[in-house]
């Protein structure tokens, strides 16, 4: 007997790429489970899967940073009061936060793909889950999207829940209209403009000298580098990341703000024609903005 759920979850997350840098992502997850009936003759309630799965998914790896633990390249410390520094040493774009360690994920592996966080997360899963359930199947796919979509990543220090982690991220489509009509060409180039970007808040940025970063990312930052440093709820968030892989925002990097930004910098290759921008927060979400 198997029971099932379509879409149970997004996971809203970024991941460190030797070769991508940080990336931004999105991944539905469906869930088969296999097993005996239960004395109601269930397996398992349909609201507990989607309770206790979701909430396991979630606490795991959604708004995180996900690490792949087995990486040359990556070096990882733990500090005093939970603290985390990840360091990602690519050759002239290295990548260097240090974190309260609820913002990461250490996911075993050399790379961090669907494979390695579906392996990742039934290990955890099969530790919790109730033990009639004998047989247990992830799925992490993305969202079919028929045109332009871009990875990007950001942190909000004044939100009161995950969404403050300084690496996190979505894999978002992009709609823009000019004069009530798709401007697919418009769309492309945006996409590409913001291809695994981080997006950077003005107000966060601080010199590269105002950082307490490892002893590994000391020699390595330089003028190439850009830093942010901010405390939230959560605590104190530092990251160090190659200018060349950042946008700065005047603005907060909430969608509503972005859906704005990107309104605001189309009319200006437009002029006098209507903009509407449908900008997403990952999958089926975000803010609509005109100019």
């Amino acid at each position: 007997m198997k029971l099932f759920v379509r879409d149970l979850t997004v996971i809203d997350s970024s991941y460190l790429c030797e070769r991508r840098g940080m990336v931004g992502e999105s991944w539905l997850v469906d869930v088969e489970l296999g097993g005996e009936l239960n004395e109601m003759s269930m397996l398992l309630d349909f609201g507990r899967v989607k309770k206790l799965i979701k909430a396991i998914i979630d606490r795991e790896v959604d708004h995180k940073l996900l690490v792949p633990a087995d990486n040359a390249l990556v070096r990882i410390e733990s500090l005093a009061g939970g603290e985390q520094c990840v360091d990602l040493l690519r050759q002239g774009s290295s990548i260097h936060l240090r974190c309260p360690g609820e913002a990461f994920a250490f996911i075993p592996g050399a790379q961090v793909d669907k494979e390695s966080v579906t392996r990742y997360l039934l290990a955890v899963l099969a530790k919790e889950l109730p033990g009639n359930i004998r047989d247990l199947s992830l799925t992490l796919r993305h969202e079919a999207i028929a045109g332009a979509f871009y990875h990007y990543s950001h942190g909000l220090k004044k939100h009161d829940g995950n969404c403050q982690r300084i690496a996190h991220g979505h894999r978002s489509p992009i709609e823009i209209e000019v004069e009530g009509e798709r401007d697919e060409e418009l769309e492309q180039n945006w996409a590409e403009g913001w291809a695994d970007i981080y997006l950077g808040t003005a107000e966060d940025q601080v010199p590269l000298t105002e950082l307490a970063l490892s002893a590994v990312a000391t020699p390595l930052l330089g003028e190439q580098h850009i830093g942010f440093k901010y405390v939230a709820p959560q605590g104190l968030f530092q990251l160090a990341m190659a200018r060349s892989e950042v946008e700065m925002i005047d603005t907060d990097t909430t969608i509503e703000l972005l859906a704005h930004h990107i309104a605001r910098e189309v009319k200006k290759q437009v002029g006098d024609k209507f903009v509407k921008i449908v900008a997403y927060e990952g999958v089926g979400k975000g803010a609509i903005a005109y100019a």
